[in-house]
């Protein structure tokens, strides 16, 4: 499975052979760092970052991506490591890697070589970590990455259908980073290196650790027993809800899941970067492109979305419920100077393959440059209380001038073209704005012809476990875009991102979806079904039927063939979805949407006579049409 690293050419990539350790005059490497991904440095890889960052610190750091777990070999290819394993799944939980929703095995992998898919295993952070420790039974390893992050306590695993234990105990590892793991990283290397014993790093914000002595942690909340959790939806939803509470580094206790005589201990999150420290990470000398042993490969097609992307800021105040931002990166937004965002720009420029223009300057919500209000840069984000969700709070500082200083500064570099936004726009955030000099920025410079916005759905029922905004939000902002864009002369569009079976969405509110859809002349070309990742608000009101915030019973639809239903109502149109429609409509008593009228989705099916092929085109050129 493994490729043959040792031959390669190296430029000033990180060592990933003998051979590189030996151009370096390196006998030994203080870090192994093991990866699901193939080796890619670039600052949108964190596998990258945390090379880099301990690189600055004078530690000597190898990669191993991608290798053979079918047995030890490759995890001793770079010798043992002074101080550690360092082991993530790679930029993506390796189970959502793998698998669709219908679970059904994915046959690309955009992180591995040309694409290829199988090049990483299963639950990919405990198979390496035991093949680590197989390796080199003393050495310590560390868990960090979104797979590990997400999993370091007892959570739902979908595609088991059931609780799973913390990753730490399943892994046998020693230490998990969880979240943005800068700050976490650099302490545990200093620990390693002063001589102190990985089992007595207890103390280090943002990770887990497990302990047979409680007492051991300060300040603590114990959560409820993992043998309670398993056998007990409301302890779980209970014990879910204490997590999502203790999200904030300010605001945070230790927490402590027990497991029999064992204790998973997790300590408060790290705190957010200063501005000069985040520009620390980025400013580090990234390659910015993938190891050139996969050039022959195809390269690694996960890069061709974010070389010519910058990252704005980190962090996000929206709180959707089926994000797992709030548990691996929090509430609180930090955000570059544009100094060093200017700095990666002008770089940018010199790159051969540049042809003038910035896909992206955003991150996990572009818009977003500013903690949400004053109180969270000293006391944190409020616990009880989100910043959007349901109305705006009164406290909420909603300003885009700095962010729309920074992208007037990148259109005045020379040889940059334009400077397109594609990561996700809160339209909401946008439409509170009384100042509309960046609505109509964005719609002057910002946009390709269509801007893609997340209202994930219509009906109030579903919006509201989502915590999402109601429609009449997403409408006044659909309606001043329209009329922007005619004022500029400008004929652009809206792609709404809209979202089947997610906790609440029974049939009345998916057909409910599909009128919408109807009334907007918009046939989505791909459905997004909702995903029950570990970390998230939904996937526990999935598996437990249940709000934890107010113990409310929530509908959910689990078996594949209601999800199936619910799909095709988003796409009622096409034609292999006109018996799941008929269903759908005659189970919820809507014959009234059966018929020729205007107002029906589709029409009655004739006795003996197939249906004939739909030759109607419904895409994004009749969304101009959506608010006349």
């Amino acid at each position: 499975m493994a490729m043959d690293l040792v031959e390669a050419e190296m430029t000033d990539f990180l060592p990933i052979s003998k051979r590189d350790m030996e151009k370096r005059g390196w006998e030994y490497v203080d870090f192994v760092l093991i990866s699901g991904d193939a080796y890619v440095d670039h600052p949108s890889f964190g596998t990258a970052i945390i090379g880099r960052i301990l690189e600055s610190r004078g530690y000597k750091v190898g990669i191993i991506a991608q290798p053979s777990w079918k047995d030890a070999s490759d995890f001793k290819k770079l010798g043992k490591p002074r101080l550690g394993f360092l082991i993530t799944s790679g930029n993506i939980d390796s189970m959502v890697n793998h698998y669709t929703v219908a679970k059904k095995r994915r046959n690309q992998d955009a992180y591995s070589p040309g694409g290829k898919a199988g090049m990483r295993p299963d639950r990919a952070t405990i198979v390496y970590a035991n093949r680590a420790r197989e390796a080199y039974k003393d050495v310590p390893i560390i868990l960090g990455g979104i797979e590990a992050s997400l999993r370091r306590l007892a959570h739902y695993d979908y595609w088991d259908n059931k609780v799973r234990r913390s990753i730490l105990l399943d892994s046998k590892a020693d230490l998990i980073v969880y979240g943005m793991g800068e700050k976490a990283i650099v302490e545990i290397a200093e620990a390693l290196d002063s001589g102190i014993p990985v089992n007595e790093i207890t103390y280090i914000r943002g990770t887990v650790y497990k302990t047979k002595d409680k007492e051991r942690a300060y300040d603590y909340m114990v959560l409820p027993p993992y043998n309670e959790i398993i056998s007990s939806k409301e302890k779980y939803g209970e014990s879910f809800l204490i997590q999502y509470e203790n999200t904030d580094a300010i605001a945070a206790k230790t927490l402590i899941e027990p497991y029999g005589d064992i204790y998973v201990v997790q300590n408060p999150p790290a705190m957010p970067l200063s501005q000069k420290e985040l520009d620390a990470v980025y400013d580090l000398p990234y390659m910015r492109t993938y190891h050139p042993i996969y050039e022959s490969q195809g390269g690694i097609p996960a890069l061709q979305e974010v070389k010519f992307s910058i990252i704005n800021n980190r962090g996000c105040f929206g709180s959707c419920s089926f994000c797992a931002l709030t548990f691996h990166q929090g509430r609180v937004v930090q955000s570059r100077s544009h100094e060093s965002i200017i700095h990666e720009a002008e770089a940018m420029t010199e790159d051969p393959e540049f042809k003038g223009y910035i896909h992206d300057v955003g991150g996990p919500t572009a818009n977003f440059r500013e903690p949400a209000c004053q109180k969270q840069k000293s006391k944190g984000a409020c616990i009880k209380k989100q910043c959007l969700f349901p109305n705006p709070c009164k406290q909420l500082k909603v300003d885009h001038k700095d962010y729309l200083t920074l992208l007037r500064k990148l259109r005045n570099i020379p040889k940059v073209k334009k400077v397109f936004i594609r990561s996700g726009i809160r339209y909401d955030y946008l439409i509170y704005d009384q100042d509309e000099s960046f609505f109509r920025e964005l719609c002057q410079h910002h946009i390709s012809g269509q801007l893609k916005v997340a209202p994930e759905h219509i009906s109030s029922r579903v919006l509201q476990k989502m915590g999402k905004p109601n429609r009449n939000v997403y409408d006044k902002f659909v309606r001043r875009y329209y009329e922007i864009n005619k004022e500029l002369g400008k004929n652009q569009f809206l792609v709404p991102y809209l979202m089947s079976s997610h906790p609440g969405s029974d049939i009345e509110a998916a057909i409910e979806l599909a009128e919408y859809l109807r009334d907007l002349g918009y046939m989505p070309e791909q459905v997004q079904d909702f995903y029950p990742t570990p970390g998230t608000l939904s996937t526990c009101m999935y598996y437990t039927e249940m709000d934890p915030r107010t113990k409310e019973k929530v509908y959910v639809a689990k078996s594949p063939h209601e999800k199936a239903v619910q799909r095709a109502l988003m796409q009622f149109r096409k034609t292999e979805n006109y018996s799941l429609v008929l269903e759908a409509l005659k189970k919820a008593g809507r014959e009234d949407l059966i018929g020729y009228d205007k107002k029906c989705l589709i029409k009655p099916r004739k006795k003996n006579e197939p249906q004939e092929k739909s030759k109607k085109r419904y895409n994004g050129k009749r969304l101009k049409d959506q608010h006349k």
